[in-house]
């Protein structure tokens, strides 16, 4: 029989994305943390790397299982949080049933920590909810969290002694959080993907998150009435011994990782030896993309892509961490209030999507459909006229491994 555990802090990981290659330390860490450790997500534990794209969530999902006690949804991996053994352990306060109101997930984890009754619960921010792909959230919608955390407070309040929250909303919307929610000790911050970690404090509350990537993670403790926070980093060095429960998911992350390893060709000159500026490479495939399907116009967002750096040989693993969402290219139709206001479009998808190139730069008046990710369309734009039949993926392979100069290498 497992003797109960004596936690004495809390230790939450944030935006995770199936960074994985350096599974071993990552997991052998919290392995030993847990113990008298509450063991908590930030959301956007899948997706993000090759690992997700092959395994499918698998690897992430047996993690959570054994190292995790509380999640809290985040936008990438929305539909995981719904399977049985993981819908047990998310927690959410503001998303709920579009028809009826009902609350998607438990509102609140009561544990105790130090001799507190501490009281764990979790939301997710407008902007984060509105980029889950359309279809997944359907049936879905997200409350104000203001409003849900206060009426949690309420129902809640003689049965807890701190509130502890994990947030997947970006840390400047966590500073605002805070103010509006006194009660609230500790903010676990998540999805905002800056450098910017605390600990800071707004009045009683402190906010801060751990380093993303599986870097590293955030720390709270009690301290005399209060509570301490502070981050550090996982340690880089291979473990001497692993863990044996955690030895099969170790191995199957060895197994993915040399198909991963697997080489697509040589990168091209432009971006070898170099870590990925978006922008140009998207500027680079946008503007092959018109030339090549004959379109009149290309959209595509930076947050489709992620910086990761290149040396000479362009991998699996590699083609996979810069484009992990497997985008389809369509063609998409242009909002009808928006067909002679380019600008307000292109105004409005940078504030729900981020930043964005084009082309032609500037885009022309009058145009009726744009050549754009699947995301863009379903999400964004009026919905899709047709496939163009050609992944983002695939696109991004012919230009990172085409010669710069038209020659060989």
């Amino acid at each position: 029989m497992t003797a109960p555990r004596a936690l004495r802090q809390i230790v939450a990981t944030t935006d995770v994305h199936s960074t994985l290659d350096h599974a071993a330390p990552f997991l052998t860490h919290l392995h030993f943390l847990h113990p008298t450790s509450l063991v908590v997500d930030c959301g956007d534990f899948f997706e993000g790397s090759g690992y997700y794209r092959l395994a499918h969530g698998a690897i992430e999902r047996k993690i959570l299982l054994k190292l995790y006690d509380v999640l809290a949804p985040g936008n990438h991996g929305w539909l995981h949080h719904f399977e049985p053994d993981l819908h047990c352990l998310t927690v959410c306060a503001n998303a709920v049933h579009s028809d009826t109101g009902d609350t998607l997930f438990c509102r609140v984890r009561i544990v105790e920590i130090d001799g507190r009754r501490v009281g764990v619960t979790a939301v997710i921010g407008h902007q984060a909810f509105h980029s889950i792909p359309v279809g997944q959230r359907a049936e879905h919608r997200v409350t104000d969290p203001v409003q849900a955390l206060r009426e949690l407070m309420l129902a809640h309040h003689h049965e807890v002694d701190s509130w502890i929250l994990l947030s997947h909303s970006g840390f400047d919307e966590d500073l605002k959080l805070a103010a509006a929610c006194p009660f609230l000790d500790v903010i676990f911050a998540g999805h905002c993907h800056s450098a910017q970690s605390g600990p800071a404090r707004v009045g009683d509350t402190l906010i801060v998150k751990g380093r993303e990537l599986a870097d590293g993670y955030a720390i709270a403790t009690p301290i005399g009435p209060g509570w301490g926070a502070g981050t550090t980093r996982f340690p880089d060095r291979k473990p001497a011994a692993v863990p044996a429960d955690l030895s099969e998911v170790i191995k199957e992350t060895g197994r993915v990782g040399k198909e991963l390893a697997s080489s697509l060709g040589l990168v091209a000159r432009a971006y070898s030896h170099q870590t990925l500026d978006r922008r140009v490479l998207l500027l680079d495939l946008a503007t092959r993309l018109r030339s090549g399907l004959g379109v009149d116009a290309v959209i595509l967002n930076h947050t489709a892509l992620r910086p990761v750096p290149l040396d000479d040989i362009l991998t699996l693993g590699d083609l996979l961490a810069i484009e992990p969402f497997d985008n389809q290219l369509v063609h998409a139709r242009i909002p009808e209030h928006f067909r002679q206001d380019v600008h307000g479009l292109l105004t409005t998808l940078t504030e729900q999507a981020g930043p964005l190139v084009t082309s032609p730069d500037p885009l022309p008046d009058g145009i009726t459909t744009v050549l754009t990710t699947n995301y863009l369309a379903d999400n964004y734009l009026a919905g899709r006229s047709h496939a163009a039949g050609l992944l983002l993926g695939q696109a991004l392979k012919h230009v990172l491994t085409a010669p710069a100069d038209g020659g060989t290498r």
